[in-house]
């Protein structure tokens, strides 16, 4: 495996953290664990970044309690990981440098939902399976849709996208307001409940994406959406994923206001049918959901089916019972344990890249020959309406070979996307993982600027220090 970047600062010494664990153990009593157990869960990562485990792991229930252990560890000079539900895949959540873990998952108050102004207040261990089922009865809805039931307050950390950024954004599109604690303990709200300001510096989505490394988001503000009259979902099988990602683009450039349109190459789709014992065609699909009134949804529908038909002799079936819908998401959703499955005993490399619409069909079709060459089993899936897609090598990571040619394949991955004026992470985020690919996009300039940021906001370099940039 290759070297993860770092940052320069090195780990609190075990005089510095068996005083602090004593401190926290006087405050939060069982809520503060140094469980090796405990600890390694709270290090590992969901891809093959090696794992990390932080020196202790504390369980906080208000705002007032991170800033409490904040302030404490920033006058030891502890660093401090935040931790959602575990959920990332670029080693995120990983403590190169040991120190506390602040885990934020008892946070679960659904403080206020403001019907009549389409928004909510909610604390960051709020999951969005959880948040939905609060605002069903309501008729509203949160949009954004990552697959695994991640915590919102993960999901602002790691700008999360999903199966529904096409028609709803992204994590940066729906946040109105943040309340964050910094990283000298202060606590700070960023903005109001107005749909719209004009009153400083974006405060917000400076946090939007910073992945904890410029302090720590406890409570959110977020929009909603009203539950959609009629939801319909389809298939589309195409004899390529070019074919698929050109129907795709011709789609989106029609105006077409669909839901989602998720891409499975025909690896892939051979897994979710082992998995989940489905029979969908084993070649490219395109799942697609369209929402609105009764009429636009099928207007919706048939428009795509005629564009479908330029591309493809396959017809567009529709699943009209919600729980064939729900089978066929929830399939896509199981899509990462799924192709697992095809190489028991093999190690997942998660990642992604996004580019512009334009050049998507060009990117995958690239990267699927790239994938046949280089003979790995490394199925393809993607939120391909806003042009972002993942491809997961399964890796033996015991041969070195196998590790190497990944490595290289993930490599011209990330340049051939960048060179289409992509980006290296659509959604995943940067971590460890990605931060090798930073001045590829950004330029040395602009990843200065980062650093001066972090420098400015964490002099001490304490929060999640090693993620996103190197001091």
């Amino acid at each position: 495996m290759s070297a993860i970047l770092s940052s320069s600062r090195s780990k609190p010494s075990e005089a510095v953290i068996s005083a602090l664990t004593k401190e926290l153990s006087t405050r939060f009593g069982d809520r503060m664990t140094t469980s090796a157990a405990v600890r390694e869960q709270h290090g590992h990562t969901l891809t093959w970044v090696k794992n990390q485990p932080p020196d202790v792991v504390v369980y906080t229930r208000t705002t007032e309690e991170v800033s409490e252990i904040v302030k404490l560890c920033a006058e030891k000079g502890v660093p401090i990981v935040p931790f959602g539900t575990g959920t990332s895949l670029e080693g995120h959540i990983n403590a190169p440098e040991g120190g506390v873990c602040i885990d934020l998952s008892l946070m679960k108050r659904i403080i206020a939902v403001h019907e009549e102004d389409l928004d909510c207040v909610v604390e960051a261990g709020v999951t969005r399976k959880e948040l939905n089922e609060h605002l069903r009865d309501k008729g509203l809805f949160f949009p954004i849709d990552p697959g695994a039931d991640a915590s919102i307050g993960g999901m602002v950390a790691t700008r999360a996208s999903g199966t529904n950024a096409v028609r709803y954004g992204t994590m940066k599109d729906v946040v109105l307001s943040l309340t964050v604690v910094l990283p000298n303990g202060e606590i700070v709200k960023t903005a109001s409940r107005a749909k719209k300001s004009s009153a400083g510096y974006d405060l917000t989505r400076l946090m939007i994406g910073s992945e904890g490394t410029l302090g720590i988001v406890t409570e959110i503000t977020l929009k909603l959406q009203g539950i959609p009259e009629a939801i319909s979902a389809g298939i589309c099988p195409f004899p390529s994923v070019k074919a698929a990602c050109d129907a795709v683009i011709l789609t989106i450039q029609s105006g077409i206001p669909v839901a989602r349109i998720e891409l499975l190459d025909e690896v892939q789709v051979r897994a979710v049918n082992l998995h989940a014992k489905l029979d969908l065609p084993e070649s490219p699909l395109l799942l697609l959901e369209f929402h609105g009134s009764d009429a636009g949804v099928q207007e919706q529908a048939e428009r795509f089916g005629e564009i479908a038909a330029e591309y493809t002799d396959q017809p567009f079936v529709w699943a009209t019972k919600p729980e064939e819908r729900s089978r066929l998401w929830q399939a896509r959703h199981d899509a990462y344990w799924a192709a697992r499955g095809l190489r028991p005993g093999a190690q997942s490399v998660a990642t992604d890249v996004c580019v512009p619409i334009s050049r998507l069909a060009e990117c995958v079709d690239e990267t699927k020959r790239d994938i046949l060459d280089s003979g790995m089993i490394a199925p393809i899936v993607g939120h391909v309406g806003d042009g972002n897609f993942h491809v997961q090598p399964l890796v033996n990571v015991d041969d070195p070979a196998e590790v190497a040619a990944c490595e290289a394949f993930v490599d011209r991955l990330v340049k051939r996307a960048v060179a289409m004026e992509g980006t290296c992470t659509g959604e995943h985020g940067v971590g460890q993982k990605k931060m090798k690919y930073l001045e590829i996009e950004h330029g040395e300039a602009a990843l200065d600027l980062m650093r001066v940021l972090k420098r400015a906001m964490d002099p001490h370099n304490i929060m999640n220090p090693g993620k996103i940039v190197a001091l």
